[in-house]
């Protein structure tokens, strides 16, 4: 995980670094300032790339050396249980579905996101509470 969470510090700070250089270019060229789309996608996807980052090396204290950053480690090291998955579940389904609505409908029309946001609540919720409630629960 070390591995990959200074990947992302690098991509956050290249985006960050980019963004700003990116705002200070459009802006002498626009208008009204600063240019209303790209500017902010640039700076968010330097947060988003930070947001891992931040996850990755939280995990990498918690959990320590892990065998994917040894370079002599051998395939049978990180055997194991991975996680816990519900077998047979139909929530990533609506989820999914609601998450293309939504972007279905910033392109096609904004009520179409109404449904998407409703759709996609209705699945991450079920998702989520899962383990709560029926067959599964404990």
């Amino acid at each position: 995980m070390r591995a990959s969470a200074r990947i992302f510090w690098i991509l956050a700070i290249f985006f960050l670094i980019v963004g700003i250089a990116y705002g200070l270019l459009t802006g002498l060229y626009e208008p009204l300032g600063i240019e209303t789309v790209g500017f902010p996608a640039i700076l968010a996807l330097a947060g988003l790339a930070a947001m891992i980052a931040l996850y990755l090396s939280l995990n990498n204290r918690k959990f320590g050396t892990r065998p994917e950053d040894q370079l002599d480690a051998e395939v049978e090291d990180e055997a194991g249980v991975q996680g816990s998955f519900a077998p047979y579940s139909w929530w990533p389904l609506w989820a999914s579905l609601g998450a293309a609505l939504v972007f279905l409908g910033v392109a096609a029309g904004w009520w179409i996101a109404a449904f998407g946001v409703i759709i996609a609540c209705y699945g991450v919720i079920g998702w989520v509470m899962e383990f709560s409630t029926g067959q599964y629960e404990h």
